[in-house]
């Protein structure tokens, strides 16, 4: 073995949601998913990570057009079913363009309440970490909602970060991060860059929550208190933005922190 193979790497957990995966349209972007995958060619060389992914049902929106199909959980259930194959196709079709391998792995909320559960989710993705994969996980909604209902991926990204251990949870979204006003109506909203107290904040989150919607800043304050109380450090990035998360470890994009600074 090398220096380069002995030396530890960080953890890192990428979570990508529906709105970052569409590009603000009705369809999966090819575009965001070779952005995601270039970036991870370099951050692969300091980090072992995991993509935590939504966009099942939107992917599967590309393919299936039922009347009343999206009206109702289980048919988003049942949407999310077909979707999720097709989306870890694009996945892989994209990353093996870039030499990365995938692997899915499929969740559910109870899968964290289980302690044999925790260790064998721990002991796969550290194999797979072990030959050059890269883990995708989703929830698997065809046996739990919380997910297709409440937060998109948020929750679960955070719960994937404690049993990883990780060094980083990065939240790509369609905003630089936590604003001192809603942005979308205040011009002179001011970014809040860190925070280490999330009760300093709560106001904030109140006036969004019910413009964000899912997955919207309510969900992701929840996953940075998870995270926090497990001392992981925690970014929302503008998916937007270009190379946001390498731009990000340079502080050359604006984006909001929560809780310690990694590596230190």
């Amino acid at each position: 073995m090398n220096n380069e193979e002995l030396k530890v790497k960080k953890k890192l957990i990428i979570k990508i949601g529906t709105s970052t995966l569409t590009a603000g349209t009705n369809r999966i972007s090819f575009a965001v998913i070779e952005s995601l995958a270039r970036q991870i060619v370099e951050l692969k060389k300091e980090y072992d990570i995991v993509i935590v992914s939504s966009g099942a049902i939107a992917t599967a929106r590309q393919f299936v057009e039922i009347n009343g199909f999206n009206k109702h959980v289980d048919s988003k259930q049942a949407l999310a079913a077909i979707g999720q194959t097709k989306l870890m196709e694009l996945y892989d079709n994209i990353f093996s363009t870039f030499g990365l391998n995938i692997a899915q792995i499929l969740l559910t909320y109870r899968d964290f309440e289980n302690p044999v559960a925790n260790e064998n989710t721990r002991n796969t993705i550290r194999r797979l970490w072990q030959v050059d994969y890269i883990p995708i996980v989703n929830e698997n909604d065809t046996v739990s909602i919380e997910e297709i209902v409440l937060g998109d991926n948020d929750k679960l990204s955070a719960l994937v970060s404690v049993i990883t251990e990780a060094d980083l949870l990065v939240l790509v979204s369609d905003i630089d991060g936590i604003f001192d006003r809603n942005p979308h109506l205040h011009a002179d909203a001011q970014l809040i860059a860190e925070v280490t107290d999330l009760d300093s904040i709560k106001e904030f989150i109140e006036e969004k929550e019910s413009l964000l919607g899912t997955g919207g800043m309510s969900s992701k304050v929840h996953a940075a208190e998870i995270c926090m109380q497990h001392n992981v450090e925690m970014w929302i990035v503008n998916g937007q933005r270009a190379n946001y998360i390498i731009n990000a470890m340079g502080d050359r994009i604006p984006f909001t922190r929560f809780g310690k600074k990694v590596g230190k």
